[in-house]
């Protein structure tokens, strides 16, 4: 039977495309939101959000940053 032939390989690989695009889509948006600010359209709300979410996580967000940075550097091996 065709249908149940089903490639996960094909999958992984579309979600890890996938999963690196929008890493450089987020990492564009915060640059430009530490940039420009956060009055810019689109932009500005990624920056106000990550911003909301690190001073949520820890103090002064500092140890949510490194969090993140350890994370990203799992995620790029």
């Amino acid at each position: 039977m065709k249908f149940f032939d089903f490639n996960f390989k094909k999958i992984k690989d579309f979600l890890n495309s996938l999963t690196e695009v929008l890493l450089v889509l987020v990492s564009a948006s915060l640059l430009l939101g530490i940039i420009f600010g956060p009055e810019t359209a689109f932009v500005g709300q990624v920056y106000t959000n990550f911003v909301a979410i690190l001073d949520m996580i820890g103090q002064q967000g500092l140890i949510a940053l490194v969090s993140l940075i350890i994370i990203f550097s799992i995620l790029k091996k």
